[in-house]
């Protein structure tokens, strides 16, 4: 078994294999950031194998569920089985996967040169003029699959537009809802996903950490978030966080109202990067000068409630228990009940979208599984004094979890471990 203090092993690929967890601890403060810096630069991209093997495991789920085709408009659901990114228009462009062959392509004809230079030249792409339907040449393509009257699944982010014309025009398929083979791809992450996400995880920590090094009184938060975006863009990602000061941070997502810093503010920041389209996530929150009393233990709690969660994690436990366990530790201490002060729900799937399928909240009851990635961000919010929330993102393994990016919070003042 592996434990949550080593790295995920998925499919008999290991993290320490990439060696990037090791390079990054072993680098002092000084050398850290360039080395960062040099690593997203040499990152192994996904390869054409990555993306066949996510068609195939869809293939599969599409067979489980007796479904016949899956079409997937622009999104981030295209790309991830596919690699091909595409504006989303009035003009339906999509890639249809099937379970008898490779991707099938439906394209306006006016574009087809400009797909042909995003699609593997080996895939088919059928086309439709800008008078005829583009729906009709779904159905075409469904039939000559030998399914004319089978089922088909959209996309979950497919816009209305397309389902309505199908049923118009191709009334003979039985349109479904495809996320069931969406979300079961990628609600399971790969070792190479984990690795973009771990990476993702550090440069967004450590882009806090430079910041706050910054912070003085009068500062305004855009500032603060320039500090952010800044230190990011040093290590080679573009990414940024989004700060709130005082009673700003007792808004969850924040107020649309300036404010400069001051001595005995709570200073909390929340965002995240992107390395090679993989998100990270993280909350901190700090204080600007002397803790009061009170901002300590709100802080205690929500820290409190995040190592509950942590450490209800493994395999088998339902997403709505990891958010119970967070959310007893806040009422017990005497901010209940139920939303009153922590607002929102334990935490989200975090892979290509920053918040994506499953999500820890009351209600769901599927169950953990090795690969899953989650933000946990418990919070506590006084509208008009001040709000504290924590995150990390973590990934569950075979007995427990680990927190991606490592630099887990020690107090308030010290929001970050020396790993």
């Amino acid at each position: 078994m592996i434990s949550r203090r080593q790295f995920l092993t998925i499919g008999g690929l290991s993290l320490t294999t990439f060696g990037f967890v090791e390079r990054v601890l072993s680098q002092s403060k000084e050398k850290m950031l360039p080395k960062i810096k040099e690593m997203v630069k040499g990152i192994e991209p996904l390869s054409r194998s990555d993306y066949e093997a996510r068609q195939e495991k869809a293939r599969h789920l599409m067979a489980d569920l007796g479904i016949d085709g899956l079409f997937l408009t622009p999104s981030p659901n295209l790309l991830y089985f596919t690699g091909v990114q595409w504006g989303r228009s009035e003009r339906t462009f999509g890639a249809l996967l099937n379970r008898k062959k490779e991707p099938i392509w439906v394209c306006p004809s006016f574009e087809l040169e400009r797909a042909k230079e995003l699609i593997p030249s080996h895939q088919e792409i059928r086309t439709w003029e800008e008078h005829e339907s583009p729906f009709a040449l779904i159905a075409g393509i469904m039939k000559d699959l030998g399914v004319s009257k089978g089922k088909l699944a959209l996309g979950p982010t497919v816009r209305f537009f397309v389902y309505f014309g199908l049923r118009q025009d191709a009334p003979h398929l039985e349109i479904t809802n495809g996320a069931a083979v969406t979300e079961g791809c990628r609600g399971i992450k790969s070792a190479k996903e984990i690795k973009y996400m771990d990476l993702a995880n550090r440069i967004t920590k450590l882009a806090y950490q430079e910041s706050f090094k910054h912070l003085h009184e009068g500062m305004t938060q855009r500032e603060l978030a320039d500090y952010v975006r800044q230190a990011h863009q040093e290590m080679g990602v573009t990414g940024g966080g989004w700060p709130q000061f005082g009673p700003s941070s007792s808004f969850p997502h924040g107020s649309r109202k300036p404010r400069s810093l001051k001595r005995g503010d709570i200073v909390l920041i929340d965002g995240g990067c992107s390395v090679q389209g993989y998100r990270s996530d993280v909350t901190r929150t700090i204080v600007f000068g002397k803790a009061s009393a009170k901002q300590i233990k709100l802080w205690n709690i929500v820290r409190q409630a995040q190592q509950a969660a942590y450490r209800a994690v493994r395999p088998g436990v339902t997403c709505e228990e990891i958010d119970q366990a967070a959310r007893r530790v806040i009422e017990e201490a005497g901010f209940g009940p139920d939303y009153k002060y922590f607002s929102h729900r334990l935490g989200h799937g975090i892979g290509m979208e920053g918040h994506e399928y499953p999500y820890l909240v009351r209600g769901n009851k599927l169950k953990l599984q090795p690969g899953m990635t989650f933000s946990n961000e418990p919070g506590i919010y006084i509208h008009g004094e001040f709000g504290v929330r924590t995150e990390d993102c973590f990934v569950v393994t075979e007995d427990g979890y680990r927190v991606l990016g490592g630099m887990e919070t020690v107090s308030i003042s010290q929001p970050f471990a020396v790993d």
